[in-house]
């Protein structure tokens, strides 16, 4: 089939399976291992475009079909031209398919083997997902990179449903692939369709699943249903394995994780792309992601620190305010405070990307991660 994404692999480590690479698409390059930020509703909470660009400086973004799909529609993203042209961000952008929002629902959604149908978190109004109308639903939003349509299980589940849960998968796979490949984009730029690995924390439904994804052959994979509530060591574990399976020679996509000493050590797995709220909605509640460790700006024992928020970033805010400043917006709840913890956390987690692939060029990204997630886990 045609690799759209040219993924190619710059680097290896020495000491581990991680990666250095660089693929493309129409709204630019992004060499991996790479964080995208998350913009839901066609934006990142509190930053703007420029910031995310020229300071943060993210490759690439993730919005959501599900939410894009109730607000603002696709009447009005066709309207604009796609979301790149409503949102004004020139970069890549990946769409998730709305299989999360299935998992997370719960007493709202129904599934069949048909689709999905659910009820909006909105108003209440009725609404049906099938594989297909989520491919044209995301050929509509124009992303750079799709999701197929997938159930993502709970932690912990049942044998039995994550059997069945993951045969479904399959299913709905071959349907996305089906209806993707007998439509075309609507702008005028490629759009890669990304399968997704299922099966839980059972070993052998992760190996069949990983088996079946890599017989689709297509441009990137991804694997799901990790990060929702089971133990990081089982997140390794089960990581680990799909990784040996999915072809080398495409980007691996582990979704919805995590913290940066997750992103560290599934890199050292051989994972290339990730994304996580966690980043900008622990920032509006006052986390700090540093080079030393992690800091809750609430806590009175900032109140008089008048140091920089990491002298060690690279981020702009990092360099202009203080903790007692930032710590200052907090405690008076103006808007500014969760914006500039939020600016502040995602240069730290693209930086965090930067250096892991700097190490992995150097050779010696084992040695540097053993040494830094320690010191990235301690609470200051």
């Amino acid at each position: 089939m045609n690799m759209g994404l040219g993924f190619q692999i710059n680097a290896k480590d020495k000491g581990s399976k991680a990666r250095a690479g660089t693929f493309k698409t129409a709204h630019g390059e992004v060499q991996t291992p790479i964080f995208m930020p998350v913009g839901t509703i066609g934006t990142v909470k509190g930053v703007h475009q420029h910031e995310l660009r020229d300071d943060i400086r993210a490759q690439i973004i993730l919005s959501n079909t599900y939410h894009l799909y109730l607000r603002p529609g696709m009447e009005t993203l066709e309207k604009a031209g796609g979301l790149h042209r409503f949102m004004g961000w020139n970069g890549p952008i990946l769409t998730d398919s709305g299989g999360y929002q299935v998992y997370s629902l719960g007493h709202r959604r129904k599934i069949k083997e048909e689709g999905v149908t659910f009820r909006s978190h909105i108003d209440g109004s009725k609404h049906f997902f099938s594989p297909e109308s989520a491919m044209d639903i995301q050929r509509t939003i124009g992303a750079d990179i799709i999701m197929a349509f997938d159930e993502c299980t709970p932690y912990p589940c049942d044998y039995h449903y994550a059997r069945r849960s993951m045969d479904m998968t399959h299913r709905w796979l071959k349907r996305c692939c089906d209806h993707f490949d007998g439509t075309g984009p609507k702008y005028g730029f490629h759009q890669a369709l990304l399968p997704i690995v299922q099966g839980s924390t059972y070993k052998d439904l992760r190996i069949r699943s990983a088996e079946t994804i890599a017989s689709f052959d297509r441009e990137a994979n991804a694997i799901g249903g990790l990060s929702v509530g089971e133990p990081d060591e089982e997140m390794y574990a089960m990581t680990d394995i799909v990784c040996g399976i999915l072809p080398e020679d495409r980007p691996r996509y582990l979704m919805g994780v995590g913290t940066p000493v997750n992103l560290l050590e599934n890199i050292a797995l051989g994972i290339d792309m990730f994304d996580c709220v966690m980043p900008t909605r622990n920032a509006r509640h006052g986390l700090l992601y540093t080079w030393d460790g992690m800091i809750n700006i609430k806590n009175r024992k900032w109140e008089h620190d008048f140091g920089l928020l990491d002298p060690k970033g690279t981020s702009y805010v990092d360099t202009a305010y203080s903790k007692a400043y930032l710590r200052h917006l907090f405690q008076t709840k103006e808007l500014l405070g969760p914006q500039i913890a939020s600016i502040h956390n995602l240069a730290f987690y693209l930086d965090l990307m930067r250096t892991a692939r700097e190490h992995i060029v150097s050779g010696d990204f084992r040695e540097w991660k053993d040494g830094a997630v320690g010191t990235l886990a301690q609470r200051l």
